[in-house]
């Protein structure tokens, strides 16, 4: 298993009226391949920025970001990015919406399409390519916008703040749904999230960021006594509480 993502001594400093503003200092992180990764911290840590970092969306003032063995120099194929919303064009049907990246790319072809017709396929939404997005469950539509993410085929996900626009209910089983195509396809993962349960329920470690400059606080190797881990399995796990108090913790020092 190799690594997927390396982080060397990274930095980013915003300027604006009042001067400069360190967002993130001193960034020191890896993810391997196959991993599922968390990022929780407080508001403002900078937990978006370090994500637009990953994807090439912002330049590090200082240090470097390698994603696939290449320093990021820009956006990549290889780095797909989900955000909170789902961002599907209502003039468009799912199908339509979830080849775009494809479109854009200019890598729209027969061996494509059938990649993507085996995702729609598996993960139910294949009788619903042809509706358009206004016709769908939240949840629906957040699958579609994660098929569309993964047509590309990309070697890394990225998650912001995935679920939080969704209600308690919805957000649970959309978890599950998600969690459980990621692990399908074998993707490697990173997730930005505010919620501690949610961060711990997926990943396989968890980061905690200190308050703004953002740097590591501390790092938590996710180990549950599951015999099937899935989001909602973890939550019932016994050491599910310990990770809990002591990330919360971690968090409370830092407000």
């Amino acid at each position: 298993m190799g690594t997927v993502v390396e982080v060397h001594n990274l930095s980013m400093k915003y300027h604006s009226l009042n001067g400069e503003v360190m967002a993130l200092e001193d960034i020191n992180l890896t993810v391997d391949e196959g991993e599922f990764v968390s990022i929780v911290g407080p508001s403002g840590c900078g937990k978006s920025t370090l994500l637009s970092l990953f994807a090439g969306l912002l330049f590090p003032s200082e240090g470097r970001v390698i994603v696939g063995g290449r320093q990021v120099t820009g956006p990549s194929s290889q780095v797909g990015y989900m955000l909170q919303k789902d961002h599907l064009f209502e003039w468009r049907t799912i199908l339509e919406n979830v080849v775009l990246g494809l479109e854009i790319t200019k890598t729209l072809n027969s061996e494509s399409r059938n990649y993507v017709s085996r995702l729609l396929e598996t993960y139910g939404l294949a009788d619903f390519k042809n509706k358009y997005p206004n016709q769908l469950s939240g949840g629906m539509r957040q699958r579609a916008a994660l098929i569309r993410t993964l047509a590309t085929n990309p070697q890394i996900l990225l998650l912001d703040e995935a679920f939080s626009a969704l209600d308690y209910q919805t957000r649970l089983v959309v978890e599950e749904d998600i969690y459980s195509i990621i692990k399908k396809e074998n993707k490697t993962a990173v997730l930005v999230t505010h919620d501690i349960a949610e961060s711990i329920s997926m990943a396989d470690r968890v980061v905690v960021l200190t308050k703004r400059p953002g740097t590591v606080k501390s790092i938590y190797n996710i180990t549950l006594s599951c015999e099937k881990r899935t989001p909602m399995n973890s939550r019932e796990a016994p050491e599910f509480r310990h990770y809990f108090n002591r990330i919360w913790r971690d968090l409370e020092l830092h407000v």
